[in-house]
Parts: C-alpha cells; sequence; structure tokens
C-alpha cells in the first residue's frame, strides 16, 4: 500500500500563486494531480510520468507547472483564477504485472480557494 500525503492548499487573492506537494511512501509510476469544485466532477489538472513526461488540461495550460523528485510531486500553480479554486487530489499508480496492471493509490485531497 502507498500512502499520499498532501500539502500546499490555502485561500489565494486571485493572481496569486500556491505549491502544492505530494509525498509518496513508496516509489510509484505515474503522478497526477485531480481537482473537484462543488457539483461538479473531479478532473484531471496536470500529470507526469516517471520519466518526466508531462500533460496539462487546457484550463491550467501555461499557468500550472507539474514536477517532481523521485516519487515526491509538485504543482506550482501561478495566475489563479476564482474557478481554480477547489479540493486538489494527489492520485499515482504503480503498475504490477507484465499486462500493464495499476494499482491505483489517492490522497486525502488539499482545498484551494482563490477569491476574487
Amino acid at each position: 500500500q502507498v500512502q499520499l500525503v498532501e500539502s500546499g492548499g490555502g485561500l489565494v487573492q486571485a493572481g496569486g500563486s500556491l505549491r502544492l506537494s505530494c509525498a509518496a511512501s513508496k516509489s510509484v509510476d505515474a503522478m497526477d494531480w485531480y481537482r473537484q469544485a462543488p457539483a461538479k466532477p473531479r478532473e484531471l489538472v496536470a500529470s507526469i510520468t516517471d520519466s518526466g513526461i508531462t500533460h496539462y488540461s487546457d484550463s491550467v495550460k501555461g499557468r500550472f507547472t507539474i514536477s517532481r523528485d523521485r516519487n515526491t510531486m509538485y504543482l506550482q500553480m501561478n495566475s489563479l483564477k476564482p474557478e481554480d479554486t477547489g479540493v486538489y487530489y494527489c492520485h499515482a499508480d504503480k503498475v504490477v504485472n507484465v499486462e500493464g496492471a495499476k494499482y491505483n493509490f489517492w490522497g486525502q485531497g488539499t482545498q484551494v480557494t482563490v477569491s476574487s
């Protein structure tokens, strides 16, 4: 079992910045950030493979930067907007066999609130 511990959420004014961190207790493969706004489904924000390949949703491209150092992942969020408000969840997966089956792990979530 892998534990994911997030930190770095908080309240910030529009245009401000926050940096989220997610530390995995064991080695993992791909890592991702998801977010969930009130009354909306959880959405993928950004992802990074164990080799450093990144992907961003169109809504955050150019403003957010995902990075990782081994099994700790970061999300630098700049030029924050009120619509970035939500609970941000860390996700990681671990391939467990040659067929590509994966275990999925989730953090507890950290609240990000952007005021206008």
